[in-house]
């Protein structure tokens, strides 16, 4: 569990990761898509997943510059459980709002 947490505890990594379980994404697309998040604390969070082995760079020589992030073969691993983790907050949010009725 402790590692689990170490690697995955920052605020945004598995949203990062629920969204390059589509496939690749470019910078961009992956900041619109996290939503509200920094350009700074994205670019820590990809870095540390990157260094961590989650997440893989790929740098294309081209102009303007291109730059894609996916997922490697032990972030592909973190599926079912990052579904299962997206699936739990939808039912609780559900509970909360139906409690609060």
């Amino acid at each position: 569990m402790e590692v689990a947490i170490a690697v995955l505890g920052g605020a945004w990594k598995m949203t990062i990761i629920k969204h390059l379980l589509e496939g690749p994404l470019r910078y961009g697309e992956l900041r619109r898509r996290v939503g509200s998040v920094t350009p700074r604390v994205l670019t820590r969070q990809l870095r540390e997943l990157e260094h961590d082995g989650i997440v893989v760079r790929h740098a294309y020589a081209e102009v303007p510059p291109r730059v894609e992030y996916s997922l490697t073969s032990t972030g592909e691993g973190l599926k079912a459980f990052a579904l299962e983790l997206n699936q739990w907050g939808d039912d609780y949010i559900k509970k909360l709002a139906a409690t609060s009725r």
